[in-house]
């Protein structure tokens, strides 16, 4: 089993939303997860219009993804979240903290433009060590 530990330079400052760094020692499987979107069961968009909704999806698929691979939550180790609209992250913060708890996976939050599917409001890949 893989042994991840968070880090953080002293001189450095230390967020209290997310991890700096994440180290991983012994990990006999490494999963890169695709860009995760809220789809409904035909790949159609669910919940359109509604972010907590759509957020929940993709954390609900990402871990799906992981527990499939053998792995657990705290076998994601990094983040990469793709939102619409800046707004957004008021909202997805306590979402976040329901999957990872207070202390997040190492993470990036980047405002974009637009996702592939216009009514998607959220996209989210991410590392896994197992």
């Amino acid at each position: 089993m893989a042994k991840i530990e968070k880090l953080s330079a002293k001189s450095v400052y230390d967020p209290p939303a997310y991890s700096q760094v994440i180290k991983v020692t012994g990990a006999q499987s490494i999963l890169f997860l695709a860009g995760q979107v809220s789809y409904d069961k035909t790949g159609g968009v669910l919940h359109p219009g509604d972010f907590k909704g759509q957020a929940r999806e993709v954390f609900r698929a990402l871990l799906a993804h992981v527990k499939a691979a053998g792995g657990t939550v705290e076998s994601i180790v990094k983040v990469n979240t793709y939102l619409t609209d800046i707004r957004y992250r008021a909202d997805l913060v306590p979402i976040r903290e329901e999957i990872f708890g207070k202390k997040l996976p190492a993470s990036t939050l980047v405002a974009v433009q637009a996702l592939a599917h216009p009514d998607w409001l959220i996209e989210v890949e991410a590392i896994a060590a197992i």
